[in-house]
């Protein structure tokens, strides 16, 4: 009987993936393979010989558990959630570190978001939904010399209870250190803008030579454009010359003129992750957080930690305005209870609100001439100063009189007008 081969005359064995090539001759052959001569050839135990002998490829790509992976449901479920956002990588990865415990640099989690593409493809998305704009040029300020002031506008957060809200972040920024103080503000109206920026530099320790401004109402009466110089109003002139420092507004629609200031306004998007998840105070104490953070550490782009930058900086600054002086632009908050007639009492006289809120604590806050009382995070009522020592609102006395006349509401607000100019003649 002549049996037929197909014998290989050409194997070479140059690793141990080439070993496969041998499996072949082996079984055609009949002829054993020296598999301890291979063993001591590569270095390696008989058995992984033998294995690589028979077959076994190894895998290209490796599939290991990171650390990350025990993270995936909880990124997910947080990347899912329609009331948080995550505008940079950065922040889910600060989120997680401060909320989930995660322990791992920020360059490893950049890695590993790119590699899953359902969480690349959702900072993809932010990415194209925003517009890049152009990178300004590079310049520095001496110390003491300039601060720059800005606010983070109408900015919508949710609330734990659910309730939305929109918020205004000031933000007032040493040029050389980079440090910064951040206030938190339902308005920006002029009082509360001269309230932050006396705060802020107290915290500074002193006050800079010049502070750059765009063209906010608050500050200007008539912008500064490429042609004309601007105004500034006359109220924040004064605040100016009472802490003795120079104005320098911005040229409208050139934001990059004060570019220190509108870079770190990217950092105040993290409060957006946690929507949903903080009150009202508690959001201020996030803000605070933030702010003390941003000061705290190095940053690589101007190579200081503003922190430290300040202790240089704080004894060039020129020395803060006297206390008398000081105090006038200080907003004064109080805590009031609204009485069984629904007013409260603010320095003998009485003011008006809802009926709904008798028994509660409200807060009261005096500027820009008016009242400005609030319930939790909702403004309820605004008065204006007045020497008057009854001062209601048409509305809340109406209310007041339906709970007390058994009358329809047309008629009941005949009756409540009609009082209400007895009431106002009787002081005048």
């Amino acid at each position: 009987m002549i049996l037929n081969y197909e014998i290989l005359t050409d194997i070479s064995v140059n690793s141990l993936m080439d070993l496969g090539k041998l499996k072949q001759f082996e079984e055609e052959s009949n002829l054993k393979i020296n598999i301890s001569a291979l063993s001591r050839k590569f270095g390696v135990d008989r058995r992984t010989i033998r294995k690589y002998v028979d077959g076994y490829m190894k895998p290209t790509t490796r599939s290991r558990q990171t650390q990350f992976d025990d993270y995936y449901e909880t990124i997910n479920e947080l990347l899912s959630n329609e009331l948080k956002v995550f505008a940079y990588k950065s922040i889910l990865w600060r989120y997680l570190v401060t909320n989930y415990g995660l322990k791992a640099p920020e360059s490893s989690f950049r890695r590993y978001i790119r590699s899953v593409p359902e969480f690349n493809d959702y900072f993809i998305r932010l990415r194209q939904k925003s517009t890049k704009e152009p990178t300004p040029m590079r310049f520095e300020s001496g110390i003491a010399e300039q601060a720059q002031l800005d606010w983070k506008e109408s900015m919508t957060l949710v609330l734990s209870s659910g309730e939305s809200i929109v918020v205004n972040i000031f933000v007032l920024l040493l040029s050389y250190s980079r440090f910064r103080v951040y206030r938190l503000s339902l308005q920006k109206t002029q009082d509360i803008l001269l309230n932050f920026m006396s705060d802020a530099f107290v915290t500074f320790g002193g006050v800079p030579k010049e502070v750059i401004v765009d063209n906010m109402k608050t500050v200007m009466d008539e912008s500064r454009t490429t042609y004309k110089p601007g105004k500034v109003n006359i109220r924040f002139q004064q605040f100016a010359d009472d802490y003795g420092f120079k104005v320098k507004p911005c040229i409208g629609g050139r934001p990059e003129t004060k570019a220190k200031v509108e870079s770190p306004m990217r950092i105040l998007d993290e409060l957006r992750a946690y929507n949903g998840d903080l009150t009202y105070s508690e959001l201020n104490d996030k803000l605070q957080e933030i702010n003390n953070r941003e000061n705290s550490r190095f940053h690589n782009s101007y190579q200081m930690v503003p922190v430290l930058g300040l202790d240089k900086e704080k004894d060039a600054l020129a020395p803060l305005p006297a206390d008398a002086i000081r105090r006038q632009y200080v907003i004064k908050t109080s805590k009031v209870t609204v009485n069984k007639s629904s007013m409260i009492t603010v320095k003998s006289r009485q003011y008006s609100v809802s009926p709904k809120y008798i028994g509660k604590h409200v807060t009261v806050q005096c500027f820009d001439n008016q009242l400005h009382v609030h319930y939790n995070t909702q403004l309820i009522a605004i008065h204006n100063q007045s020497d008057t020592p009854l001062n209601y609102l048409d509305k809340h006395y109406i209310e007041i009189a339906k709970m007390t006349l058994p009358f329809d509401d047309r008629k009941i607000e005949e009756i409540a007008k009609d009082n209400l100019k007895k009431i106002g003649a009787r002081y005048e």
